[in-house]
């Protein structure tokens, strides 16, 4: 998983996110092997059978290190398959809108088998000033609002979706940043 991460918390999940996967399979006949990596070591993904790519997002947008590094790897990621994770919404459900409006074109581009947009973390000691100040200006909930249940259950839903090869072992790349 290769995953940019403004402040740490979408590098957390993508951590959790590759313990989860490898939990999700023991017990069973196959094998899986998850590997945590920064997006800025660029990972090459022709190394892994299978690739979940994340960003936070601000504004609307994923950030611009994830985006990069898709582009720059686009032919090999679409010869796998790739999940693709946005993390970013804050507060209580209903969540305001903060999907990223080029998740799309990303999922469309790399040929994703899915994506989930999960709830991310705010806080205030992490943000520089500029950031500080447009948080307390749009009156933004501070708090932790990462839902770690729903993000076991994608992992098991992404191990029972993988191909495996002849083997029955698969290896997934997961990097936070």
């Amino acid at each position: 998983m290769t995953v940019a991460s403004k402040h740490g918390s979408t590098a957390e999940l993508a951590e959790r996110l590759a313990v989860d996967l490898q939990e999700s399979v023991a017990g069973r006949r196959c094998r899986l092997t998850a590997a945590c990596r920064r997006v800025e070591q660029d990972p090459d993904p022709a190394q892994f059978d299978a690739v979940v790519l994340g960003s936070s997002v601000y504004a609307g947008r994923w950030a611009e290190p994830a985006r990069r590094w898709a582009n720059q790897h686009l032919v090999t990621l679409r010869r796998r398959p790739v999940w693709l994770l946005s993390s970013g919404p804050i507060g209580e459900h209903p969540f305001p809108p903060d999907e990223a409006h080029d998740i799309g074109p990303l999922a469309d581009e790399l040929l994703a088998r899915g994506q989930r947009t999960l709830p991310g973390r705010l806080d205030p000691a992490r943000l520089g000033f500029g950031e500080r100040a447009v948080v307390t200006a749009m009156r933004a909930p501070h708090g932790d609002f990462r839902d770690w249940t729903a993000l076991r259950s994608w992992a098991e839903e992404i191990a029972s979706q993988l191909e495996l090869s002849p083997a029955g072992a698969a290896q997934v790349g997961t990097a936070p940043r």
